[in-house]
């Protein structure tokens, strides 16, 4: 079962360090208009996943921030919500992390979620998938030389 939130409303999110970004909703419209940007549309086909995921983070921050908490120059000056802001947020680590985590993750995981899942078969096998269909009759035995 999918459990829908139909609270389209903006929320807090907290990344730690006290950094907070006022974020929209994780929709299929934010991953589209994510997955069009043209940073992500100029990976190269050799991009690793690691330059892949950080590319479209930042895509995907750059159309989902809306205001920010905790977040300054160097002087500890607070900074205005920017395109080259939100670049620099993510490049750091423990904040790209979290982001990755709490955010991105769960327009990603839904197929995870299980809630009221048919129990599965026991043995080592057990929750595997066919990934070819199955013999329509048995093979023949080998012949004795």
């Amino acid at each position: 079962m999918i459990h829908l939130d139909l609270n389209n409303e903006p929320a807090w999110l907290d990344l730690g360090h006290s950094v907070r970004l006022h974020l929209q909703p994780l929709t299929t419209a934010m991953m589209v208009a994510s997955r069009n940007d043209p940073a992500v549309a100029a990976l190269n086909e050799d991009a690793t996943d690691e330059e892949s995921a950080l590319v479209f983070a930042k895509a995907l921050a750059r159309n989902a921030v809306l205001d920010w908490e905790g977040v300054g120059d160097d002087g500890g000056n607070t900074i205005p919500v920017s395109p080259e802001g939100i670049d620099a947020l993510l490049d750091v680590w423990p904040l790209f992390e979290a982001f990755q985590t709490k955010y991105v993750a769960k327009g990603l995981v839904l197929d995870a979620e299980k809630n009221a899942s048919a129990p599965l078969l026991s043995g080592s096998s057990a929750g595997a998938t066919d990934i070819v269909a199955p013999a329509r009759k048995p093979a023949k035995t080998a012949r004795k030389s």
